[in-house]
């Protein structure tokens, strides 16, 4: 597409985080070009008082008036929220959407490819298990930060039918993935130095994971058991997954790297990664070990840009036919 402004894309929810780290990967993006970012409770006032870095980036305002002369809407509102907006605005098949709530999630089985809903086919969108569906939609919907996580640790094993015992998965996340609304585990005075589990074995992603891991399985799939942890951090999401295998370490590296191979954004890395690696980039790292007869998955993200904003903008790039990478050479903040 050449390095001129190409793409329309107009945020609706652009206060809250997703929106936020959405905003600052669009102002920088070479293709994109930002008509408006809607807001009901911000409008009217500069998008930099919202989000005080992006001062000088960008003299954008608030609005509250959807605009409809755009190619693509990024849906930054809570659950339950989209499938309103869509509703209510009566959107031109023209635009695609790319939801970052969990409305268009969910469907019987990951082969139908697509959730039907107010005459639009939502594709699921992660890239990394049916990037060739999500260059020919129409609608993305964004998966969940832990689904994410999860998924991409176990794809190559569900490839090639290897997920036959139950799986155990530990998870902990930042601040950030509660969204921005004010409530008694996300305040700083009860998150600092502090830790908690929730939604033991019932966490909402485990619907997702199960449909995309059944679908490349083809046979039922063993229990998932995830236990997810609120970490004293504001961002970025660690998972360790085990399960039963007779495969050697060497086999199951070379799976992974050869299943990832094509896919520029998730990485096996050979030495044990820490969060920091992956903090402000869209990287998903992935380690490997062998603990008797234990496989162990370590899979690090970055819940607001591989996990959200990132991912989205990554479904964008493939859905305009841009370079995948386009817009995302972000730099970790390693330290």
């Amino acid at each position: 597409m050449g390095n001129e402004v190409s793409i329309k894309a107009g945020i609706v929810g652009g206060a809250g985080y997703t929106g936020g780290e959405l905003l600052r990967l669009l102002v920088n993006h070479p293709h994109v070009e930002i008509p408006f970012v809607h807001s009901k409770s911000q409008a009217g006032k500069p998008v930099y008082e919202a989000h005080k870095d992006l001062l000088g980036d960008t003299d954008l305002c608030f609005t509250d008036t959807l605009q409809t002369d755009v190619d693509v809407l990024f849906l930054c509102v809570g659950h339950g929220e989209a499938k309103k907006v869509i509703e209510a605005e009566n959107l031109p098949q023209s635009i695609k959407i790319i939801d970052l709530s969990q409305d268009f999630r969910w469907s019987e089985s990951i082969k139908d490819a697509a959730v039907e809903a107010f005459d639009r086919n939502f594709v699921y969108g992660l890239p990394e298990l049916q990037r060739d569906q999500i260059k020919q939609a129409q609608n993305i919907a964004n998966p969940g930060c832990f689904a994410t996580a999860i998924q991409l640790a176990l794809l190559p094993l569900a490839e090639q039918k290897l997920v036959q015992e139950e799986v155990h998965v530990s998870g902990i996340t930042g601040s950030t993935g509660a969204g921005q609304s004010f409530s008694s585990t996300s305040h700083y005075s009860w998150r600092d130095g502090n830790i908690s589990n929730y939604k033991v074995l019932q966490h909402q992603h485990l619907n997702e994971i199960r449909r995309s891991l059944d679908g490349l399985q083809e046979q039922e799939l063993p229990s998932i058991n995830f236990v997810p942890y609120r970490g004293p951090f504001t961002r970025g999401i660690l998972c360790t997954s085990y399960l039963k295998s007779d495969l050697s370490i060497d086999e199951v590296n070379q799976m992974y790297k050869s299943y990832y191979r094509s896919h520029p954004f998730t990485i096996v890395s050979d030495s044990t990664p820490d969060l920091k690696q992956v903090i402000n980039t869209n990287k998903c790292l992935l380690h490997l070990d062998k603990q008797g007869d234990n496989l162990i998955i370590t899979s690090l993200i970055d819940n607001l840009l591989k996990g959200a904003s990132g991912q989205a903008v990554q479904n964008m790039n493939l859905l305009f036919g841009l370079d995948e990478t386009a817009g995302l050479k972000l730099k970790a903040s390693a330290f």
